[in-house]
């Protein structure tokens, strides 16, 4: 099994860990930057939980109590650790960590991820390094459009959930790739409006816009390097404003930026992607948000699930009411069992109680397995306690069972790069990389 070096450091740790002249570390099969030393997110929870690389904007922090890898007080404890490791390549030798502190960082994985879900995800992780484009982007393999913009950023997203970055890690040179050619569809020169879809969207753009701004805040707020950082923020910044151009008088979206209609799973796509951007220090209104939440709300049935659209509500989904939960947490709207109190939380009560229902476990979304267990699951990781100990082993065993000899997935009949970055993202949120799904 790979073991990640600790790429996901806080910037000012990274700094201070260059390495010496004529010490340049080896490179991995994609070739990224190795790690430094064993361990990454498997090896977190013996020494506790790495700080993430979060950028955030002053005035919007991500929320307090981020869910660790390791035993109470482990961000703490692995601080020490990165403070003995920059000593030591500064020349001034080991510190001495105090009484107490947890030792150097072993093969330990995080609670309940097992050796064998740990390799699955190496295999799947594997797959999508080979099936990667020589211009960086992903293609799906089924009906409806290869959607490039899609399946590069949600590739990406599996890369970073295993602790890579684009400057960093085993998989840094995929993830670059993925980023460079998300970077090329957002060029001002060719892309004056600011929407990031990619050839292949077939009448579809929204949602690769979406998922498009979701991994390329997560790059953001990982300090890309110099020559990088402006480029991603411009397309973010130009993104989230064609998003607020493109709600709809509801507060929706719809799947193109001119329609002016809106339906459930496009919404959730913007709603996220606008929260991560935020979250990563970019300026987005903050009605837009509200709005979009509204619209969600508007589309609540008595059962407490989401409707297709709020104009025409019908029956609730169950794919999009899992989405529905996991755009909620991220919005900031907190449940009873995390401390909430008030309607909004008893919105995400009725939510949380027709999805059990009507997903249940990992068994449930039929028809839209993956689509539905990307968010169910970091619904789940975000509500934490019983429902993510219960949830997490029940999907984590089917997954494998699916899981092809060649690593991958398929995925929805959108083919296998779609389901083979699902299942990777789903089995790796123990890690807690990815800032989007912070608690």
């Amino acid at each position: 099994m790979r073991r990640p070096g600790p790429a996901l450091l806080h910037r000012s740790a990274r700094r201070g860990s260059r390495p010496a002249a004529g010490n340049t570390p080896p490179t991995c099969a994609d070739g990224g930057t190795a790690p430094a030393s064993p361990g990454g997110p498997r090896a977190a929870s013996a020494g506790g939980t790495s700080p993430r690389p979060w950028r955030g904007g002053s005035g919007d922090p991500p929320r307090s109590g981020l869910r660790g890898v390791g035993p109470p007080g482990g961000r703490r404890r692995l601080g020490v650790a990165a403070l003995a490791v920059l000593a030591a390549a500064a020349g001034a030798g080991p510190l001495a960590p105090p009484a107490g502190a947890a030792g150097p960082p072993g093969p330990t994985l995080p609670p309940l991820m097992t050796p064998e879900t740990a390799a699955a995800v190496d295999k799947g992780l594997a797959y999508l390094v080979r099936v990667q484009q020589p211009d960086g982007h992903f293609e799906a393999y089924g009906y409806g459009g290869s959607y490039p913009a899609v399946m590069t950023s949600l590739a990406g997203l599996a890369m970073l959930a295993q602790g890579s970055t684009p400057e960093e890690g085993p998989y840094a040179a995929t993830v670059k790739r993925s980023l460079q050619y998300l970077l090329r569809l957002a060029d001002p020169a060719v892309n004056r409006d600011g929407l990031l879809a990619g050839p292949g969207s077939e009448g579809r753009s929204m949602y690769g816009h979406g998922f498009s701004m979701l991994f390329l805040a997560q790059c953001y707020g990982m300090e890309p390097s110099a020559a990088l950082e402006p480029r991603i923020r411009d397309a973010l910044e130009r993104g989230a404003a064609l998003t607020a151009r493109a709600q709809s008088p509801l507060g929706g979206w719809i799947y193109t930026p001119t329609s002016g209609g809106d339906e459930g799973s496009v919404t959730v796509t913007q709603l996220q992607a606008l929260r991560a951007c935020r979250n990563a220090g970019l300026k987005v209104p903050k009605d837009t948000i509200d709005r979009a939440v509204g619209y969600l709300r508007m589309c609540q049935n008595e059962d407490g699930g989401i409707s297709y659209s709020a104009q025409n509500r019908g029956s609730s989904r169950p794919a999009i009411s899992a989405a529905a939960i996991a755009c909620f947490y991220a919005a900031g709207l907190y449940d009873r069992q995390t401390g909430g109190r008030g309607v909004e939380a008893e919105m995400v009560e009725r939510l949380v109680r027709y999805v059990r229902g009507s997903v249940g476990g990992g068994a449930g979304g039929e028809g839209h397995y993956f689509y539905t267990h990307f968010y169910m699951a970091q619904a789940m990781y975000q509500r934490g306690g019983r429902d993510w100990e219960t949830y997490y082993p029940d999907i984590a065993r089917r997954l494998l069972a699916m899981q092809a000899a060649d690593g991958s997935w398929q995925g929805d009949g959108v083919g296998p790069t779609y389901g083979t970055a699902i299942a990777c993202v789903i089995l790796q949120l123990p890690y807690g990389y990815l800032p989007i799904c912070q608690r």
